[in-house]
């Protein structure tokens, strides 16, 4: 097992050759671009960096909050799969994806995956990315949005290593630092080849009971959120409790929580008094501070794949470079 001792995320890199430009399709699944500027400066980042950058023709549609209406974000979805690109980024995230679930063609999508093509995203997207796995078993990535490129500051050192690390095909893992905390329950944890899986865990818990929820046993499950209290937290993962989902993965991951405020009647309930609380209801080790949310610092993870999870320490380490 490689094991790197670090400060801070990294992306694990194979020692794979520089490929030269990438075709990269941009296109808009869920919420409409508010911020035109920001949209702009993402497409002109990514040609900066030398890729060639198709953008679809409906990615600056409007419908209500939608970026179109169904019928039309259905067709961009379809029209980036066919595109033969190397990636297909979505525009942002925001809701949208749930609702048109039953209208996407999954065998279009897992032979352009097939062939070659990373879906990339976050957030919303996490409806599309279980949506796949659970009826295709193929894999995408949970990673960046054009917007994440578009921000008015540079976009992150490690995002952008690790997003051109996917690029190159040189990606073999994700490294981080687990939070300081006063427990940690194990020093060391060792799961070898499990099936990575999760996302948002708002838009995660929302698809229970559907078509569209993938049956994954043994995995490593990651989740991160925004916006929501630390009991909202706790009542969606009792859900994943009680539903049986948690007891049936081999480590549960939790990415960054942000943009919440606590209240003075919270009296000390705080987002550590829920990960105290989870680890005394599943037996698999709750891990935290995976770099990954919705935060400027986001590593990319294979949603769907076979990966490794060590850790020692406070290092840890999901890898999947034993997958190629």
């Amino acid at each position: 097992m490689p094991h790197t001792h670090h400060h801070g995320p990294d992306c694990g890199h194979g020692c794979g050759h520089h490929h030269g430009p990438r075709h990269i399709y941009i296109y808009s699944p869920a919420s409409a671009i508010r911020d035109k500027a920001a949209f702009k400066r993402g497409v002109a980042r990514l040609k900066a960096l030398g890729h060639e950058v198709e953008v679809d023709p409906d990615a600056q549609a409007v419908h209500t909050r939608f970026a179109g209406d169904d019928a039309t974000r259905l067709a961009a979805i379809h029209r980036a799969a066919a595109s033969g690109a190397d990636v297909a980024l979505i525009t942002r995230g925001a809701y949208g994806l749930t609702r048109i679930l039953p209208g996407i063609q999954y065998q279009a999508v897992a032979k352009a995956i097939e062939r070659g093509m990373k879906f990339v995203g976050f957030s919303d997207f996490t409806a599309f990315q279980l949506a796949v796995l659970a009826k295709t078993g193929a894999a995408t990535w949970a990673g960046p949005s054009l917007l994440s490129f578009g921000e008015d500051e540079t976009p992150d050192d490690i995002m952008q290593a690790c997003f051109d690390d996917l690029l190159t095909g040189q990606g073999e893992g994700a490294g981080w630092t687990l939070g300081r905390e006063k427990t940690h329950p194990q020093a060391e944890v060792y799961v070898k080849k499990a099936t990575l899986w999760g996302g948002n865990l708002a838009v995660l818990t929302a698809l229970l009971c559907t078509p569209y929820f993938p049956q994954v046993k043994g995995g490593i499950l990651f989740v991160e959120d925004v916006g929501e209290h630390p009991y909202r937290i706790e009542r969606m993962l009792t859900q994943l409790l009680h539903a049986g989902v948690l007891a049936q993965q081999k480590a549960i991951v939790l990415g960054q929580f942000t943009g919440y405020k606590l209240a003075p009647h919270d009296k000390g309930f705080k987002l550590q008094s829920v990960v105290d609380w989870l680890r005394t209801q599943v037996k698999a080790p709750v891990l935290t501070n995976l770099p990954f949310g919705h935060v400027p610092t986001k590593v990319l993870l294979p949603v769907g794949a076979q990966v490794s999870l060590s850790v020692e320490g406070r290092d840890a380490l999901i890898y999947w470079g034993h997958t190629h």
